[in-house]
């Protein structure tokens, strides 16, 4: 499963402690927010994207949407969602535990500086039932990132 992969990474680096795990769903957003005790945009959500037949990985604040200007002004092509019967086999988690760690290999990772608002995000570990309590940062260097990137839409 996709959540023992995640959990053997963290305890690789003895960060296996921050890992959690729910008895209720964390596949949306909003339910990943109650089940934490956090507020939406604190969720860092993945969103996965096509550019070129190529498979990218977004990772956004929780409370934001995709801005698809700005996604083809920063990777110069236009980019479209994977569809969510094929998500699994682009990247290598099912849809609700998508997450920026142990991805297929060639799946490239950005993370919206949405996620620099807060001290600390929740992305998926794996599964629908878990997250994981990570600084933006921590995220940044754990996920691989290649860089910080700004397609979310304005917020009011």
């Amino acid at each position: 499963m996709s959540i023992d992969k995640v959990k053997a990474f963290f305890s690789s680096l003895g960060e296996a402690e921050k890992i959690l795990e729910f008895p209720q769903s964390t596949a949306t957003v909003e339910a990943a927010a109650e089940a934490v005790g956090c507020r939406p945009g604190m969720i860092a959500k993945s969103m996965t994207f096509l550019v070129e037949g190529a498979p990218l990985l977004v990772v956004l604040a929780g409370d934001v949407r995709v801005d698809n200007h700005k996604f083809k002004e920063t990777f110069h092509k236009k980019g479209r969602m994977i569809p969510f019967t094929e998500v699994e086999a682009y990247v290598g988690h099912a849809p609700g535990g998508v997450c920026p760690f142990c991805l297929k290999e060639g799946v490239q990772v950005f993370l919206d500086v949405s996620l620099q608002r807060f001290d600390t995000v929740y992305p998926a570990a794996g599964n629908d039932h878990s997250a994981i309590r990570l600084t933006p940062e921590e995220l940044y260097r754990l996920a691989g990132a290649e860089r910080w990137v700004d397609i979310a839409k304005a917020t009011p």
